[in-house]
């Protein structure tokens, strides 16, 4: 259950307190498909979602649950925020992700790109805000992130993809000191990579996600 702020494994400017790191501290031998920066690290999560991660402790496990990512049977479910409301309770998007051409740090939908396809669900709405819940059929960096910026739906909170377009009055005081964006990964089912069973983990929201809201539901009432 990684919290937020905390960044999965090394890379330029974030060389140590990473959650590699973290695991190694605890056990000694994870699987080195990944290279000596990455083990164990099948998926990740950005910096600043919180949630699920599964790792793999050896190199078998790693190459099975590689193989489930590929073929997209792995289930993911998100829990975010969004800016605006949608206009329906469920919708697809459907758009290739790619780098972006102009800022390589970025990703960008692009007509080159690897097909993308993630599936929401609104949960919950206030005067210019909405709850939503994503599930991932593919899974490319910053997927949610880009997909829902593209529909004009940024993620509160996102200082990459989002918008710094002042909040409505009934959202503003929740709004004002969220520290990240606004997602995390709620719930991950996988095929166990030795004995085949399903099994599904479910993650409550964190308390800063928690706690915004609470906040959100005090300001409809007041």
């Amino acid at each position: 259950n990684k919290p937020a702020g905390l960044v999965v494994h090394p890379a330029p400017g974030n060389y140590t307190g990473t959650l590699v790191q973290r695991l190694l501290h605890h056990c000694k031998d994870l699987s080195g498909i990944g290279g000596v920066q990455r083990p164990g690290i099948v998926h990740r999560l950005d910096k600043d979602t919180s949630g699920i991660l599964v790792v793999a402790k050896h190199d078998q496990a790693h190459q099975r649950l590689a193989h489930q990512f590929k073929k997209h049977s792995i289930h993911r479910l998100y829990s975010a925020l969004v800016w605006g409301n949608l206009v329906t309770l469920q919708g697809t998007i459907e758009a290739s992700i790619g780098r972006h051409p102009r800022d390589r740090k970025m990703m960008a939908i692009v007509e080159n790109g690897r097909a993308s396809t993630t599936y929401w669900t609104q949960l919950a709405k206030w005067d210019g805000l909405s709850q939503i819940c994503c599930e991932l059929e593919t899974g490319r960096t910053h997927q949610i992130r880009v997909h829902m910026a593209y529909i004009k739906h940024p993620i509160v909170g996102d200082p990459v993809y989002g918008t710094n377009s002042p909040c409505v009055s009934d959202v503003a005081g929740a709004m004002a000191n969220f520290p990240r964006q606004a997602l995390h990964a709620s719930s991950l089912t996988i095929d166990h990579p030795v004995s085949k069973k399903n099994m599904t983990w479910n993650i409550p929201l964190p308390e800063d996600i928690e706690t915004l809201l609470c906040d959100l539901e005090y300001s409809r009432v007041t």
